[in-house]
């Protein structure tokens, strides 16, 4: 199992966010988590990747128990994320950008950028371009290439629809689901439930903190409860 949370636990001060939260993602496996505000998603997202540590409960990533490693250890061990709101560095251009995500590989090879700009042809003609004069979505653009050029096991999206128009979520999750395509392991963290079921394999419902339901993708959809919290019907 590429990835796995066993019955984590995690606290801010005295405040208990994440109660009993386990699940896991295979390898190749594109897997959401759902939810809404408050729920947990950021907590269980950060605690992934080592921001915060749980009080009980287990990291595991591609079998090895991670859980009191650093943050930079689980992304030399294959771990790369698309922040929420993209993150990127404003002063620099695109392909500085680019460069900063292959930074453990010595800024990436040509290869590396052609496999981005092949995703994202835009990105080619932009790259000279500083990145915080871009829109939203060339961002969002920019926020994926850059988590690529480090040829991740696991690409982690924190609510990669969040403040885009709808033509550009639906082309924004194409492209997600091309990566997945490719072999790369996906878990995206989503209020979206509709558009992200629509290309998961599995998903996982997170309320105030815990895992309300989980299952495959298809068995999520036609799942009532779902539909009313979530798609709207």
């Amino acid at each position: 199992m590429l990835l796995r949370l066993d019955n984590v636990d995690t606290y801010y001060g005295q405040i208990h966010i994440l109660q009993g939260v386990s699940l896991k993602v295979g390898e190749g496996e594109l897997v959401c988590l759902l939810g809404g505000n408050a729920s947990g998603k950021s907590t269980t997202l950060k605690t992934i990747i080592g921001l915060v540590r749980p009080l009980r409960g287990a990291v595991e990533l591609d079998g090895e128990d991670v859980t009191e490693r650093s943050t930079s250890y689980r992304i030399a061990k294959g771990m790369a994320i698309v922040p929420e709101n993209r993150r990127l560095f404003a002063p620099m251009t695109v392909q500085e950008n680019l460069e900063m995500g292959a930074y453990l590989k010595n800024g990436g090879r040509k290869e590396d950028f052609e496999r981005v700009f092949s995703l994202f042809p835009l990105l080619h003609e932009r790259r000279k371009q500083l990145a915080g004069t871009l829109s939203g979505g060339e961002q969002q653009m920019v926020a994926m290439g850059r988590a690529l050029m480090s040829h991740p096991k696991l690409l982690l999206m924190d609510e990669p629809s969040m403040g885009l128009a709808p033509i550009l979520v639906e082309r924004n999750f194409e492209i997600i689901n091309e990566v997945h395509e490719s072999g790369v392991a996906i878990l995206v963290v989503e209020q979206n439930a509709n558009v992200s079921l629509s290309i998961a394999d599995r998903g996982y419902v997170l309320q105030t903190g815990r895992i309300v339901l989980s299952g495959s993708a298809k068995s999520l959809i036609q799942n009532d409860d779902l539909r009313k919290a979530y798609l709207g019907r």
